[in-house]
């Protein structure tokens, strides 16, 4: 019986024999094969796809006004990166999808090779499916430090990928116009709401002037001190003159004299009448509307101040409206395309020798995995 046992024993030989023969058929399997499938697909079947690019930035045209030197007001600010980061994430978005859709019928554009279900799109999709395929036929290459954005659109036509990046131009054309008019619009509508208000505060400081000169009678209060303190000055030489008139009657003549009487009286009433003077111009006295000079003075200063801050305002208000609808007028940020789309004349795409390298290796690598989980298990029995 041992012997008969011996002859059905197999041998460790035989044993490694067919473990290296099932970890060849699994090679063969698991990479090999499937590579082969993969090279004969990628080089009898795919389709070849064309590359059309353009590049561009967004530029902003610097311009002072005469007005804005003249004025010392600052134009409109753009920051043209921030475009860029728009643009960047505008291409990549449904919406350019949509656009696109609409006026190439991008479902028919890429689903033209028949015989290619990977590389090619099946039609009938939703705009998500529509999507999603854009994202793997258009690349965008976006350099923060300069702005530059540079479009890469894949077709299996080379007008098809030219129409395409045309088209991504012309929508990012329109959508840096669209965003310059809205900034101008709100800043023209910023800078007539300004121009209003302006307009109203200068209106009612006007009014309030004119109120005070009606209310007091005086147009310029500064002018009538003036007068009234050459009146007073006028007065006191005056006085001066009869008190010495007086003082050389009385060493002259007696006392009962009645032109000493008379220089008595009139010293009196000029010194009545400075009294009076002085009084209007604020040491006591009232002006015509009950007010001494001195506070009609500082409300018309007030007042003039008042004014003149709101006719500087309106000019301002007045320069900044202008700037703003002549900054409107103008054409300030616009895309240029340094790069024109190209029309390729040779297929780059796919990059079949890439693909097949890749997708050897990703076997392999695979593979390889199995094989040291299946004797690292193998190894702890």
């Amino acid at each position: 019986m041992t012997q008969i046992a011996q002859l059905y024993e197999i041998s460790p030989v035989s044993q490694a024999r067919r473990r290296h023969r099932a970890v060849l058929l699994s090679f063969a399997a698991i990479v090999l094969i499937p590579t082969l499938f993969g090279g004969a697909y990628l080089f009898t079947r795919a389709a070849d796809q064309y590359a059309s690019t353009v590049a561009f930035s967004v530029r902003t045209e610097e311009f002072t006004s005469p007005i804005e030197i003249f004025g010392g007001i600052a134009g409109l600010a753009s920051s043209g990166s921030a475009d860029a980061d728009i643009i960047h994430d505008f291409i990549t978005s449904q919406e350019m999808v949509r656009a696109l859709d609409n006026a190439l019928g991008l479902d028919e554009v890429f689903s033209k090779p028949r015989g290619d279900p990977v590389f090619a799109y099946h039609t009938g999709g939703a705009i998500e499916d529509l999507h999603a395929y854009w994202r793997r036929m258009v690349r965008v290459i976006y350099d923060p430090g300069n702005g530059l954005v540079e479009v890469r659109a894949l077709a299996f036509d080379p007008e098809d990928a030219r129409a395409i990046a045309s088209g991504i131009f012309a929508q990012s054309a329109r959508l840096v116009d669209e965003l310059s008019a809205i900034a101008q619009d709100d800043t023209t509508d910023f800078a007539r709401a300004e121009l209003s208000r302006a307009v109203v505060r200068m209106r009612d400081a006007r009014g309030r002037l004119t109120e005070y000169r009606s209310r007091t009678q005086i147009v310029d209060p500064s002018a009538d001190v003036q007068g009234q303190m050459g009146l007073l000055s006028m007065l006191e030489q005056q006085l001066v003159e009869a008190l010495i008139d007086a003082d050389l009657l009385r060493e002259s003549t007696r006392a009962t004299d009645p032109r000493l009487r008379q220089a008595d009286r009139r010293i009196a009433v000029i010194e009545a009448r400075i009294s009076g003077e002085r009084g209007k111009l604020g040491y006591g006295g009232r002006g015509a509307d009950g007010a001494d000079y001195a506070t009609l003075l500082a409300e018309f200063e007030r007042l003039a101040v008042d004014r003149q801050f709101a006719e500087e305002s309106y000019t301002g208000a007045l320069a900044a409206f202008d700037l703003a609808q002549a900054e409107a007028r103008r054409k300030s940020r616009y895309l240029a395309a340094h790069i024109r789309p190209t029309l390729a004349e040779t297929p780059q795409h796919p990059r079949r020798f890439t693909l097949l390298f890749m997708m050897g290796f990703f076997l392999t690598a695979v593979w390889a995995l199995g094989v040291l989980v299946y004797y690292s298990l193998r190894d702890r029995r």
